[in-house]
C-alpha cells in the first residue's frame, strides 16, 4: 500500500474512532473536585425518637429536661465541628445530658415528623417550615414546647455553652434576652478597635439614602474581637471574595456602640439599640438587605471562604428571589464551580 492510500485510510477512520482524551473538551476543563465534606457520626446519647415532638416535649420535661433540634446534613463539616469539638468536651456534653435531650434531623431527609401544632411533615419539609438555611441549626424548646432559643450555624465551645445555659435557664420573653446574657457574661473591653476596612462607608450613616441602589451588608462587630479579627484575617483576606464585597454598600457598626444612625425607614436609633432590636446575639455578623432595605439573609456564625462567598453572591446576584433555600444554591454554584474545572474546597 501506497503512502498516499494509507494517509487517506488512516483518515476516514479517525472519522469513526473516539476523540482521544487529550483533545476532547472534558479534557481541556476536568471537572473540579469538591473538598472539605466531613461524615460525622453522632452521639449515641442523642434521644432516639419517633419524632413526634409533643411526646418528645412531655418526656423531656417529666426528665426534667428540654428539648434540642439539631438539623445537620451529610457531609457538613460545621456540624462535624459541632461534634468532635464542642461536644467532645467533656463540660458541654455532661450538661446536655443533664438537662437536654437532643433529636437530630437531617434537613434533606425523609422520616415522619409530628411538630408541636400538630402538622405532619416530612423532615425536609419540617426544616424549609422552620426556615432552614444553614447546618447546623440547632432549636431550644422549653417544657411548654416554645422556641427558647435558635442558633443558626456552627459557634465555638465557649459561646455554645453559654447558649446552651441560656436555654436551660429562659423561657419565651422571661428574663433579659440572649444578646444580654452574653453581654453580662462575656463584656465587651472598652478599650481597642474595631478592624478597619477600606470598603466600609464613612459614618455617619444613613441607611435611606441608600434606598435604590446596591444592597446593603451590614457587619455587626465589636473591639478586641478574636472571631472578628479572624474573619478580616483569613476569610475574607481573598480578593475574589473582596470582588463579591465591593459589590455592596457596607456599614461597619459595634454592636454595643452608641453610634447613631437613620434608618431604611427614616427613623433615628442606635447602633446597639438596632442590634438588639434585630436580635445580634455575637460579633461577628453580617446581615445582608436587599436595594429596598428588605433583609435578605445573616451570617452569624463561623463560616470559611466558600460560605462566606457564596452568601455574599447569593444576594449580589438576585439568586434569593428565584431559590429561597440557600443550601441548595450553595450545592448548584459548586456544581457550576466545578463544571468550569476548579476545585470547590468547602473548608477552606
Amino acid at each position: 500500500m501506497n503512502s498516499s492510500r494509507l494517509s487517506r485510510l488512516l483518515l476516514i477512520l479517525a472519522c469513526f474512532l473516539p476523540a482521544s482524551p487529550l483533545l476532547s473538551k472534558e479534557a481541556e476543563h476536568p471537572e473540579g473536585k469538591f473538598l472539605g465534606a466531613a461524615e460525622t457520626e453522632y452521639p449515641a446519647w442523642f434521644r432516639s425518637s419517633f419524632l413526634d415532638f409533643n411526646e418528645d416535649v412531655a418526656e423531656a420535661a417529666k426528665a426534667g429536661k428540654r428539648i434540642i433540634i439539631l438539623f445537620h446534613q451529610q457531609g457538613c463539616p460545621y456540624c462535624n465541628l459541632l461534634v468532635e469539638r464542642n461536644l467532645s468536651q467533656q463540660s458541654i456534653a455532661d450538661y446536655m445530658q443533664k438537662h437536654f435531650e437532643v433529636v437530630a434531623i437531617n434537613m434533606w431527609g425523609d422520616r415522619d415528623v409530628a411538630t408541636i401544632d400538630g402538622s405532619q411533615l416530612t423532615e425536609k419539609q419540617f426544616a424549609e417550615a422552620l426556615k432552614v438555611q444553614f447546618t447546623p441549626t440547632t432549636v431550644f424548646l422549653d417544657e411548654t414546647g416554645e422556641q427558647v432559643l435558635r442558633l443558626n450555624g456552627y459557634l465555638p465551645p465557649e459561646r455554645f455553652m453559654l447558649a446552651l445555659q441560656y436555654a436551660n435557664s429562659h423561657s419565651g420573653n422571661d428574663g433579659p434576652s440572649f444578646t444580654d446574657f452574653i453581654r453580662q457574661r462575656a463584656p465587651s473591653p472598652s478599650s481597642g478597635k474595631l478592624v478597619e476596612e477600606p470598603f466600609f462607608l464613612s459614618t455617619p450613616f444613613a441607611l435611606n439614602k441608600l434606598l435604590g441602589e446596591r444592597p446593603v451588608a451590614v457587619w455587626f462587630e465589636q473591639k478586641q474581637c478574636p472571631a472578628c479579627e479572624k474573619l478580616h484575617e483569613t476569610v475574607i483576606d481573598n480578593a475574589e471574595t473582596r470582588e463579591l464585597i465591593k459589590q455592596f454598600n457596607n456599614i461597619q457598626l459595634d454592636m454595643w456602640g452608641k453610634d447613631p444612625l437613620v434608618l431604611f425607614d427614616g427613623s433615628k436609633t442606635t447602633a446597639r439599640q438596632w442590634a438588639k432590636e434585630l436580635g445580634i446575639h455575637y460579633a461577628p455578623t453580617i446581615v445582608f438587605f436587599d436595594s429596598s432595605g428588605k433583609e435578605v439573609i445573616r451570617s452569624e456564625a463561623m463560616f470559611k471562604q466558600f460560605h462566606t462567598q457564596s452568601i455574599f453572591d447569593y444576594v449580589a446576584t438576585g439568586a434569593y428571589t428565584k431559590q429561597p433555600n440557600f443550601q441548595r444554591y450553595l450545592e448548584a454554584r459548586a456544581d457550576r464551580i466545578r463544571a468550569r474545572g476548579k476545585d470547590v474546597d468547602i473548608w477552606k
